[in-house]
């Protein structure tokens, strides 16, 4: 390899890599201003930011592409792997990675075929994991008390259920509004599902018995929004029934096959909703007067019989004649009969008393005798010899026995016995000195709070005839006075107190602990 002088390397200009990068991503974005892309989407990422990020690819390439935030919520069709699109935007670079990219401004499906075939990839998913199973399918009520519609609130699909509602069988409508089309359709038909559902039985805004989310007729891309997952699986859950009533009779979408019943047109599903009143009514009154003449036909029926029954039987008078002739003529046997019955007895005791004779008797009680005195010579003996077994058991049950076990169990109570004294005697002798220090500490706030601390300050308490004197003019009026320190009292004299009126009878004198009056210290 030849090696450049400095010469040849001097004349080659330098880059940053800054540099390098911005005029690739100039170059790029000024011949691939504006492009359009066919091809099969790749991998798809949504993160949290809400930006989309995809690739398109075919047999040989792939192209990394971007879709903003703004730009990806207005989308009707979200990009899933494996669909294929069309995607225009403009070409750019990623300096930070060194890679090419495309940002996208629109994203659609290539074509009816591409849409149909995502669609029905997406409805063997559904289906393989069991969200149009028949045995998830709830029985519709036969009348619901509330019906709860999920429909756009100003088209004529709802006039139309209102409408045909009041010509049936008038029912309460709770109307949930939302977009019938459009990037925002799915998730607000799915959050409107979701949130009749939350609802409480009863309660200020009382829970449907009846869902019904209906749209009118459109193209494919009209009704792509109740193809979506989130509104599939939003109606699988659901633990209200609900009528699917999405476009006409043709169009099929995702929530049909997840619904628990499907209706052709937002009417008829109005009409599957109730029944007609009138033939409700007609039928009931079919059905009663049906009942009633059944009733009167069963009842005809059953008197006639009654009255066949009551000709064939016998008249009362009749049933009781023959008991009757039966109960003269047993009534006049009767006499005879005791007379032959006292005569036979008396003979059959006759014959009996023939056969008896002291000898008899006396034979008898002689046997009886004798058994007696034996078993009494007999009873003896064995009563000694059951003594002798009890004692000989007596004596073998007793030298087993010892009171060493009963002296430990004494020792070992007594001990346990003295062991709770002393604890005792701690215990109580604790609690005395607890409550001599809980005394001693009142009376130390006792002597705290007495007045007598506040004379020790300087302060003096004056009484007049033995009462607290807090003013001068009460001084005046007292008989005798005296002051209170806080080493002693000191009266004083009648010729020291100025001239008073005549003293008022003394009062009871109070406790020397008794706090005075306020005002009485100085």
């Amino acid at each position: 390899m030849d090696l450049l002088d400095e010469g040849d390397a001097g004349n080659t200009p330098e880059f940053s890599v800054s540099e390098l990068s911005g005029a690739v991503k100039r170059m790029i974005e000024g011949e691939f201003g504006f492009v359009r892309v066919r091809g099969e989407v790749g991998r798809v990422t949504r993160p949290r930011s809400g930006h989309l990020y995809l690739d398109l690819k075919d047999d040989r390439a792939v192209i990394s592409g971007v879709m903003w935030k703004g730009v990806a919520a207005k989308l009707q069709t979200l990009p899933e792997e494996g669909m294929e699109v069309v995607a225009t935007g403009r070409m750019t670079t990623f300096p930070g990675q060194s890679k090419y990219q495309i940002v996208l401004d629109d994203i659609r499906p290539a074509g009816m075929g591409a849409l149909m075939a995502m669609l029905e990839k997406r409805k063997a998913q559904m289906q393989a994991e069991g969200l149009f199973a028949p045995e998830r399918k709830q029985p519709l009520p036969y009348l619901p008390e509330i019906i709860g519609v999920v429909t756009s609130p100003t088209g004529a699909v709802i006039r139309d259920i209102l409408h045909r509602l009041r010509e049936r069988f008038p029912r309460k409508v709770l109307i949930w509004p939302v977009a019938v089309q459009g990037a925002a359709c799915a998730p607000e038909v799915a959050r409107a599902i979701e949130g009749f559902n939350r609802l409480t039985p009863g309660g200020a805004l009382p829970r449907p018995d009846l869902l019904i989310v209906a749209r009118g007729g459109g193209s494919v891309e009209d009704l792509w929004g109740f193809n979506e997952e989130s509104v599939v699986r939003a109606a699988a859950a659901s633990d209200i029934p609900l009528i699917s009533a999405v476009g006409h009779e043709t169009d099929t979408t995702l929530i049909d096959y997840a619904s628990d019943k499907r209706a052709p047109t937002p009417t008829a599903a109005a009409e599957i909703a109730v029944p007609v009143r009138l033939e409700l009514m007609s039928w009931t009154k079919e059905a009663g007067a049906r009942m009633t003449r059944a009733m009167g036909q069963r009842v005809e029926v059953r008197g006639q019989r009654l009255r066949d029954l009551a000709r064939a039987m016998p008249r009362a008078e009749a049933l009781l004649d023959a008991p009757r002739q039966r109960l003269d003529v047993l009534s006049d046997r009767l006499p005879a009969g005791l007379q032959r019955l006292v005569d036979r007895r008396r003979l059959h005791l006759s014959e009996q008393a023939g056969s008896l004779r002291p000898s008899v008797l006396t034979r008898a009680i002689a046997a009886e005798r004798g058994k007696v005195t034996d078993r009494a010579a007999r009873l003896g003996p064995a009563l000694e010899r059951l003594v002798q077994m009890r004692r000989a058991d007596l004596a073998r049950r007793a030298d087993g026995l010892s009171d060493r076990a009963i002296l430990r169990e004494i020792s070992a109570q007594s001990e346990r016995f003295q062991t709770l004294a002393r604890r005792m005697e701690q215990a109580h002798t604790g609690r005395i000195a607890q409550a001599r220090q809980t005394l001693e500490a009142v009376d130390r706030l006792r002597e705290t709070l007495s007045y007598r601390e506040t004379l020790k300050r300087g302060y003096a308490v004056v009484r007049g005839d033995g009462a607290v004197v807090t003013t001068r003019g009460a001084a005046q009026k007292a008989a005798a006075l005296e002051i209170e320190f806080a080493d002693g009292v000191l009266p004083l004299s009648d010729a020291e107190a100025p001239s008073r009126p005549k003293p008022a009878p003394k009062a009871k004198s109070k406790p020397k602990d008794t706090p005075p009056e306020q005002g009485s210290l100085f």
